[in-house]
């Protein structure tokens, strides 16, 4: 995929770095052990105290192209049409998220003009155009005036003292943040004198702290940690300045599931999919199919002017076998590309710490209601609400309240050592799947292959809500008569006319009867009230998937019932506009 900003950032950066070298490093000349306590705003100690608590403005390059400075929240910009607003850190996943959506187009980044950036002395300056962000940029040389120290933190509060010429103190500050260290020290000539207050604490990159007890210490403890972390500073904000020790590192630490496989062209995803890769230390790697059969093959690395380069060989797997460039590495995912026609993107998938044991226990202690169904990129609303039941020696149940069908279910590994929920129910095909376990909670189960688009999510009921209190009494006013859609409204659309002729029976059992007018026909429905596992109080209705009944198949977030118990009302936010679906029971007199 070729990204980039239209304000031809990148273009102008690069430009500047092929000018300077990239390799220039500067002597610092650290204080002795004797040295006093007291120094220069302008001795090397100082500077690199400046440095270490100045702003990084590296973690939002997929926006402004510079390591020197940020954008200041908040910002809009528009990222291949789509408007966004940027309000936090998280925020910039979303870019990053739609510029690798697909892998073969032309991303655009737009700014909405004016924006404010903060330097890395914390000055703030207003931006009113591509130009004049061009130009700040422009001041940034990766390698150069980007001399900010990012390995390395200061743990506050510090107290900093000043003095004058004869060595008598003037004054003292307590520094609470980077800010107000490096403001402090911009407000210093270059021979005022100053002091720290001993000990200080600081935090290396990977969470160690370290106390040092004088300027000596201080100074070596910078000088020591300010070359050992990647600090991303290159415009590059994949991070994909990687080299062959971390790559072999990422490959050994854990498994990797094949999820797309493109090879001359062709799409193969399909024939490889989930696929599980091992890769060893010795250089053999194992990859094992979907069947649980073993093929063995060789690896290995090494850096190329394009970048790192992994090459597999393998006897049986000729898709596999070529020399990739690794495009990505992202939390959890690589990229792998040889040519325009070749690809493989791999999953990482590290060791499972989740209890078959304990699984299985808590399956069996209560009963489970389905949420969601997708098989196959199509949702099964017609399961909404139904009922497992996970019983001893392998036998499962699912019922609606008025029908059962049994099958099997176990907790097992997959042919990809992936824990997952086996069921087996030969009545109801849309549950009789290996579903891979995504998300575990003690009262709310999630399964899922997104990648294909199956999912399954689960919750918990215990002696069906009993001792809740609110469950109760909602469910007994419900039961308490016949009810009328007063109103149905998705958005300022008013659709209640189409629900005019039909009355809701809430009967036991979780059972509905609906009938159309005075003599029927009556329908069978299924509903139940539950406390979700956000502690949310839900009125699942299963009406099935026919309109205008089917639009009201749905897990209801309950809003209130009137003092006179006459009048239910119950709501639903869906969709990525979040908008307001609406519907009021009445009493029927």
């Amino acid at each position: 995929m070729r990204k980039f900003l239209n304000y031809t950032l990148y273009t102008s950066l690069l430009m500047i770095a092929l000018t300077f070298s990239s390799c220039q490093t500067e002597y610092e000349e650290l204080p002795g052990e004797n040295e006093q306590e007291t120094i220069m705003a302008s001795s090397s100690t100082a500077q690199l105290v400046e440095k270490t608590v100045s702003n990084d403005g590296s973690f939002d390059n997929i926006v402004d192209g510079s390591s020197c400075f940020n954008v200041r929240f908040p910002y809009t910009v528009e990222v291949n049409g789509l408007e966004l607003t940027i309000n936090e850190v998280k925020d910039l996943e979303l870019i990053e998220e739609i510029f690798d959506a697909l892998d073969d187009d032309e991303d655009i980044l737009e700014i909405l003009f004016p924006i404010t950036i903060t330097l890395g002395d914390f000055t703030e300056i207003t931006i009113n155009g591509e130009g004049d962000l061009r130009e700040w940029a422009e001041k940034c040389i990766e390698g150069g005036d980007d001399d900010d120290i990012e390995c390395i933190d200061f743990v506050y509060p510090i107290t900093l003292f000043t003095f004058d010429i004869n060595k008598q103190q003037t004054g003292n500050v307590a520094v609470e943040s980077d800010m107000e260290m490096r403001r402090f020290f911009a407000g210093l000539d270059e021979e005022d004198l100053i002091s720290i207050q001993f000990p200080v604490t600081l935090k290396l990159f990977d969470g160690t702290e370290i106390v040092v007890d004088s300027n000596a210490e201080l100074a070596n403890a910078i000088e020591n940690a300010k070359e050992a972390c990647d600090e991303d500073d290159d415009n590059d904000y994949n991070d994909d300045d990687f080299d062959e020790e971390r790559l072999d590192f990422c490959l050994t630490q854990c498994s990797w599931l094949v999820k797309e496989v493109k090879r001359d062209g062709t799409d193969q995803t399909d024939q490889y999919f989930e696929y599980l890769m091992n890769f060893k230390e010795d250089g053999s790697v194992t990859v094992k199919d979907r069947e649980g059969n073993n093929l063995e093959g060789t690896w290995s690395t090494r850096a190329s002017d394009d970048g790192a380069l992994l090459k597999m060989e393998f006897d049986v797997l000729v898709d596999f076998s070529l020399e990739w460039l690794v495009y990505e590495i992202e939390e959890h995912k690589i990229k792998l590309y040889a040519g325009e026609g070749n690809r493989i993107i791999m999953q990482q998938r590290c060791e499972d710490d989740t209890n078959p044991d304990g699984l299985r226990e808590i399956l069996k202690e209560c009963s489970w209601i389905i949420k969601k169904v997708v098989v196959d990129n199509e949702e099964i609303r017609r399961l909404l609400g139904y009922e497992f039941q996970f019983m001893p020696e392998g036998i499962v149940t699912l019922s609606n309240g008025d029908m059962v069908s049994e099958g099997t279910w176990e907790i097992t590994m997959n042919a990809q050592e992936r824990l997952v929920m086996a069921i087996n129910i030969g009545q109801e095909p849309g549950v009789s799947f290996e579903w891979p376990i995504a998300d575990l909670k003690d009262d709310r189960l999630k399964f899922e292959i997104p990648e294909i688009d199956y999912e399954l999510i689960l919750q918990r009921v215990c002696n069906d809500n009993a001792n809740d209190g609110d469950v109760p009494e909602i469910r007994n006013v419900m039961m308490g008569g016949e009810w009328m859609v007063a109103q149905y409204s998705e958005g300022d659309l008013d659709e209640t006319d189409n629900y005019a002729a039909y009355t809701f029976a809430f009967q036991a059992e979780h059972m509905i009867a609906v009938t159309t007018g005075d003599t029927g026909p009556t329908l069978p429905g299924l509903w139940r009230v539950i406390r979700n596992s956000d502690g949310k109080l839900k009125v699942y209705l299963n009406l099935g998937d026919t309109d205008p009944l089917g639009e009201l198949t749905e897990d209801w977030d309950f809003v209130s019932i009137s003092e006179d118990g006459n009048r239910i009302e119950l709501k639903d936010i869906s969709g990525d506009d979040e908008s307001i679906t609406t519907l009021v029971f009445e009493k029927k007199q």
